[in-house]
């Protein structure tokens, strides 16, 4: 037996004893170190359902709720299933947990990311807050032994902000925004700086989160709650000679920073929408008059191996996100709970294997 933590509804995240799952012929079952609590973990604990079936199966997975919840985590593998060949017993493994269907179009292309069955290990079928995960093969990734597992924890909400900086195209020496300081803003900072944006500008309205940005390479940071959006945006003109920045990233799912981040970019800039939002409202002369480009970013694909070795090579840390560690049975409490009521915590990592 093993003990999880399975989502039955919004508000009821349950600590379970289940059986140890066992390995289909393309699955390995690995011993978690850690799973980061994301904020669509925290969406889905907070006012869920949103991507957790419910009634239909998913089609990869083919799981409903209750599901074992969590998706960004790593481990040691300890089974692999019979027709596996590239992981065995003993392995220390980061986990990409997109779901791909590898026969539709897009997955033939290498764009797994839009697999018309995409999903999530840990949102649309079982994943990592539990003592062990059973997953597809092809999800996982060889660390290296300078690699530790807070690090390796931290991979999936780093693989959002790398894939989203490639879908900008930011070039050394550009200039970007970086509005809504959360794991993947913070990462959006710290991977402008190492891609050589020569001016990064964060926004937010949590001192400890523009503190957090300024050590990851922030050049300025301005709390939005000082500003109406107007004068954000004039304080940014101001920063960049007049023109705007090259690139702003929306982080925040917010409408007002989807605004702001839009009316922040100078003629022929361009906005990535890396948070979600049900509704989108922007000024659609401005957009055509100005040449602006609005880009959205989904999840990430072929990324995973460029951050594991930015990370064995010393060049970038995402761990600097973790804020604390927690084991299951205090999982709910003191990390659901207090990242829906502390603003000062960013990222806290789920150890299944910690007692406490």
């Amino acid at each position: 037996m093993m003990r999880a933590l399975k989502w039955h509804a919004a508000h009821d995240i349950r600590l379970e004893k289940i059986e140890v799952p066992t390995p289909k012929a393309n699955e390995v079952v690995v011993s978690v170190a850690y799973c980061g609590i994301c904020g669509s973990d925290l969406h889905e604990y907070d006012s869920g359902p949103h991507a957790i079936p419910i009634e239909i199966p998913h089609k990869l997975s083919g799981c409903v709720a209750p599901i074992i919840i969590g998706h960004e985590f790593c481990g040691t593998v300890v089974q692999v299933g019979s027709s596996v060949r590239n992981f065995k017993a003993g392995d220390r493994v980061s986990v990409e947990p997109e779901y791909r269907c590898q026969q539709c179009a897009y997955c033939e292309t290498g764009s797994y990311n839009l697999c018309v069955s995409m999903g999530f290990a840990g949102l649309m079928g079982d994943g990592g807050m539990a003592e062990f995960a059973v997953i597809p093969a092809y999800m996982l990734h060889h660390l290296p032994d300078t690699v530790s597992f807070e690090q390796a924890a931290t991979f999936e909400p780093a693989a959002v902000a790398l894939h989203a900086l490639r879908r900008a195209e930011l070039k050394l020496g550009d200039t970007c925004a970086v509005f809504g300081l959360g794991p993947i803003g913070l990462l959006l900072v710290a991977l402008a700086k190492l891609q050589g944006a020569t001016t990064i500008i964060a926004v937010d309205v949590s001192e400890e989160r523009l503190s957090s940005a300024k050590q990851a390479g922030a050049t300025h940071v301005f709390n939005g709650r000082e500003f109406d959006g107007h004068e954000l945006v004039q304080v940014i003109q101001a920063e960049t000679n007049g023109l705007g920045v090259d690139v702003s990233f929306e982080a925040a799912g917010l409408n007002a920073t989807l605004e702001n981040g839009l009316q922040a970019l100078r003629k022929g800039g361009k906005l990535v929408m890396v948070g979600l939002m049900p509704e989108a409202k922007f000024n659609s002369f401005d957009m055509v008059n100005n040449e602006l480009s609005l880009i959205a970013s989904v999840g990430y694909r072929h990324v995973y191996e460029e951050l594991i070795q930015l990370v064995a090579n010393k060049m970038f840390d995402p761990s600097f996100i973790v804020t604390k560690v927690v084991s299951l049975e205090l999982a709910v409490k003191d990390g659901f709970d207090a990242l829906l009521e502390d603003r000062s915590q960013i990222k806290i990592l789920v150890a299944p294997n910690l007692t406490s």
